[in-house]
């Protein structure tokens, strides 16, 4: 069986997060070196993180301010 992906592990990892309220609506994720550094990864994989989590509906990102959570009732399923 494949491994996952790094970019697809982090980012279920920050939805985990978001679910477990670490994370809110509004609040904006550390930058892309603080994840570089918290999953010792390079900046292109915490790209392909951002790109997923976008495409999902999960964040926002605003030029020049970061990445926002979005609100979880746009996304967010109940199991």
């Amino acid at each position: 069986m494949p491994a996952t992906p790094d970019y697809i592990r982090i980012s279920d990892e920050i939805i985990d997060d978001i679910r477990s309220g670490r994370y809110k609506a509004g609040d904006k994720l550390p930058s892309i070196a603080q994840l570089c550094e918290r999953y010792r990864v390079s900046p292109s994989t915490i790209q392909l993180v951002n790109v997923r989590l976008e495409a999902l509906e999960v964040i926002n990102r605003h030029q020049g301010k970061g990445v926002f959570v979005t609100d979880p009732k746009t996304w967010l399923r109940k199991p």
